[in-house]
């Protein structure tokens, strides 16, 4: 192994090589010469390749002097592969199994000639019956093997067209292993992948980098196969083997197939018991914020050792959190500008919902304007003292739900709601503070990649049920019963009050745990049956147009119109130019029809204290139990969204701070509590969005797929500081024209922010993989380590404990929402007691890797 140093010296790798002739050729072989390898090269994380091609092009009438000379024109490119990692790489177990089953084998070998060693190893194919293939020419096939099928005979370049060898960067340059050599051939007229090996009697020179040459490997495949079965995938397999000289040495020493078999075997055992180097930069810095084992009891004393650790970490570049992307020579003012204002309406809409709601909910206890200054003040703290800046608060709706449930309590045992709604928040915030103070953040760790993308997309769900319950509500009032409500004619104005309280409806955003939708409140106008069909259908064409206008923009940086910038720009700018626009075509467009609008009762006073002395000690203690619950709810949300934006694909450099940050989100909450404002935590997706929107991504093509990668983030506080200015600064916007907003433009918000927060969930590609063929698999790491059965099942595994979830927090009680958290942490024993007793660990462990390329 180490003679050569292809397996343990970082700088070697496998060379390929592919010729593709001229359109002269094409003509003379038909479709089979598209089918070129180029369309089927495979690449894991780190992976350069080493192809050669050449193209052979047929000279035109005013190049007559040079047909003369037999001059052609060859295009040579050249692309380095990696060598395949037996440990992890299931396939490569899987191609040698699929050859020592079926052996195709010549030994002694005594052409000479490199078109006669091919032609025997083609006849092989053509006598041996597990190798038939009725529809498919040899003599094509060997005419695919070079470039000269069809060109003029006084101008022929005898090459082979793709081809791999393996190379060793020296101080004086490359290497080649001349001893072997790795065709790939691939054609539509094949059914199946063959594999045929020749060891000849004598080295024979065939050419430059070709001179000493025993063992020809032969591959050929048919052009439509899965990203880890491809011609070039089963010939870097065996061009893996074949790098050890030592190997070569052993092959050459036996005497029959059952020994070349062997010989065979046994270099796989040591290829997958010996680890190769890996390649590339280290991933150390980009997830130390994962603790590498569970956590021990030690590893939550001293006390207070992770926020110290925390504060000391991030203070350092506190500073630069305000100065990133202004001073300097990477400036992003202009990206700073659009991420605040999609910020500023990706929180305030449904910052506004939620006060519509919860104003319904405590008989306006808490109310729109109290939503907006909770949301305001938070928000603006948490951007300055928070140590990871890019996490964004919400008020949510599990929140929304022990609201609501507090008031049905105060209402039951006739106690202050103020004051009990306090208590329930400080207790909630004492809890918090403790897990701070005991490094409890730790216990994140347990939670895997797969557990966090079943609760993120269960969230994601939550939306489009959400959206569809709206409209369902919105056409079940209007289209089909417009006549059942008694509506005062009132003209039809942006700043009108007529209101009517009809049956609730659920319309706030994270709204996965409410049962009971909000009410309807709807400007009145005079109309009748036409009049509220026309309102179902508006509504329904006002929500899919944010929804397809926003989605649109959004996707518009990777159009080819307009200039890059202005393409940037408008896809940072996608959901306030949708909001904007339906609102106004809902409130001007079509001003004769009545559109259904959130509802608005002005405070009286916005900074009262509670009377938390009012409570009897039996009532603390109630509130207590309710706090600790809600502490959980906190205690998940803020670590598992926090997690997502540290996440190792999004590359972000300046630390982590999960403990501080627990124990500031509960000193804000504890000033929340007692002014009677709505508590907010971490919100999902909004938070990966944000970093989304801040970071430079870059587009890549893998095998064909095209996927993006984050080069860099701009870590900045400036933007959720500006969003948070503007958000307490709307309160001037209430009534007029805030009011403007119809509600189908929340529901298309729904369906917005479901739909891009799909990018990057590994759960939500698999479960696309099950409608997919095979040949269309994106070549990820867990399609090359895992097998395709065992994906699916891991796969349907998650499915189950999405439906779990589904089933407890979309339940139509309230007080099952309430144990909500419980369900979240009982995903940990699922994941390490039940999985490894269906699925091996180490592809458990494959699929859950934060792998990022």
């Amino acid at each position: 192994m180490a003679q050569n140093g292809c397996l343990e010296d970082s700088t070697s790798y496998l060379k390929n090589e592919v010729d593709d002739t001229s359109e002269v050729r094409e003509e003379s072989l038909g479709d089979e010469v598209f089918d070129t390898v180029n369309s089927s090269i495979v690449s894991g994380e780190s992976i350069r390749f080493f192809v050669d091609v050449n193209l052979e092009v047929q000279p035109s009438v005013s190049e007559g002097e040079a047909l003369s000379s037999g001059c052609v024109l060859l295009h040579t490119s050249r692309k380095y592969l990696k060598l395949k990692n037996f440990r992890e790489e299931i396939r490569a177990h899987r191609d040698l199994d699929g050859f020592l089953a079926q052996a195709s084998i010549i030994l002694n070998e005594t052409a000479t000639s490199l078109d006669d060693v091919l032609r025997t190893m083609l006849s092989r194919f053509a006598q041996d019956p597990s190798h038939a293939e009725p529809d498919c020419n040899l003599e094509l096939i060997m005419a695919k093997l070079f470039t000269d099928a069809g060109a003029p005979t006084e101008s022929k370049v005898h090459l082979l067209s793709d081809t791999i060898q393996g190379v060793t960067a020296t101080v004086r340059g490359v290497q080649y292993q001349q001893s072997w050599l790795c065709i790939i051939c691939t054609m539509k007229a094949l059914q199946k992948r063959h594999v045929c090996i020749s060891r000849l009697v004598r080295p024979q020179n065939w050419g430059e980098n070709s001179c000493e040459v025993r063992f020809v490997i032969l591959v050929l495949a048919p052009p439509k196969m899965k990203s880890t079965k491809t011609a070039t995938e089963v010939a870097r397999t065996f061009a893996t083997v074949f790098s050890d000289i030592a190997f070569r040495q052993k092959l050459l020493e036996t005497r029959t197939e059952e020994e070349f078999k062997e010989a065979l075997m046994q270099q796989r055992q040591l290829l997958t018991t010996v680890a190769p180097r890996a390649h590339g930069r280290g991933r150390g810095s980009f997830h130390a914020h994962r603790h590498p084992q569970p956590p021990k009891c030690k590893d939550f004393f001293p006390f207070g050792r992770g926020i110290r650790e925390d504060i000391s970490r991030r203070f350092a570049v506190y500073p630069q959190d305000f100065t990133d992307g202004i001073i300097g020579k990477s400036k992003a003012v202009g990206k700073y500008i659009t991420t605040t204002l999609f910020l500023y309406f990706a929180c305030l809409l449904p910052t506004i919902a939620f006060g519509s709601l919860n104003d319904e909910n405590t008989n306006g206890a808490i109310d729109v304007q109290k939503t907006i200054v909770g949301q305001s003040i938070g928000g603006f703290l948490y951007a300055i003292f928070s140590g990871q800046p890019l996490v964004i608060l919400l008020t949510t709706a599990p929140l929304a739900i022990y609201t609501q449930v507090i008031r049905v309590i105060c209402d039951d045992y006739s106690l202050d709601f103020n004051a009990f709604y306090a208590w329930t928040g400080l207790w909630n915030s004492c809890f918090l503070a403790l897990y701070a103070f005991f490094n409890l953040s730790l216990v994140m760790s347990l939670f895997k990649r797969s557990t966090e993308e079943i609760i993120a997309l269960f969230i994601s769900i939550t939306f489009v049920v959400d959206a569809v319950k709206g409209m369902v509500k919105i056409f079940w009032k209007y289209y089909h019963s417009p006549h059942h409500t008694k509506r005062t004619s009132l003209p039809v104005s942006p700043l009108g009050t007529g209101t009517t309280l009809n049956s609730s409806f659920h319309t706030a955003l994270n709204s996965s745990l409410l049962a009971s939708p909000t009410e309807l409140d709807v400007l009145s106008s005079p109309g009748a049956a036409r009049s509220g069909q026309a309102t179902a259908v508006l509504s329904l064409l006002i929500m899919l147009g944010t929804l397809w206008l926003g989605y649109t923009l959004y996707q518009f940086k990777k159009s080819p119109y307009l200039h890059p910038y202005v393409r940037e720009i408008l896809s940072d700018c996608a959901l306030p130019i949708a909001v904007l626009t339906f609102s106004l075509l809902g409130s001007y467009g079509f001003r004769e029809i009545e559109m259904s609008r959130f509802r608005y009762n002005p405070s009286e006073n916005l900074f009262e204290v509670a009377q938390i002395d009012s409570l009897s000690l039996e009532a603390i203690g109630s509130a207590m139990v309710l706090g600790f619950l809600l502490s959980l709810l906190f205690f998940i949300e803020q670590n598992l969204v926090a997690a997502l934006v540290n996440a190792p694909e999004n590359r972000l450099v300046k630390g982590t701070a999960y403990h501080w940050d627990l124990l500031l989100l509960a000193i804000i909450n504890t000033v929340l509590s007692l002014f009677g404002l709505p508590w907010i935590h971490a919100a999902y997706p909004h938070s990966p969005l944000h970093v989304r929107a801040l970071a430079l991504v870059e587009e890549r093509v893998e095998n064909g797929h095209i996927y993006e990668t984050i080069v860099n983030v701009k870590e900045t506080r400036l933007t959720s500081l500006g969003a948070s200015v503007l958000v307490g600064l709307s309160l001037l916007l209430l009534p007029f024209p805030l009011q403007w907003i119809p509600k189908p433009v929340l529901y298309g918000l729904f369906l917005y922010i479901a739909l891009t927060s799909l990018d990057g969930n590994q759960l939500f590609s698999r479960v696309a993989l099950l409608l997919k063929e095979q040949t269309s698999y994106p070549p990820t790491h867990y399609i090359r380590r895992v097998p395709q059965r065992k994906v699916h099942y891991f796969t349907c595994l998650q499915g189950a404990q999405l439906l779990l979830l589904c089933t407890f927090g979309m339940s139509t009680l309230p007080y099952m929402k309430m144990i909500f958290p419980l369900i979240m942490i009982l995903l940990i024993p699922i994941r390490y007691i039940l999985l490894p007793r269906i699925i091996a660990a180490k592809y458990l462990d494959a699929m859950d890797a934060e792998h990022w390329t």
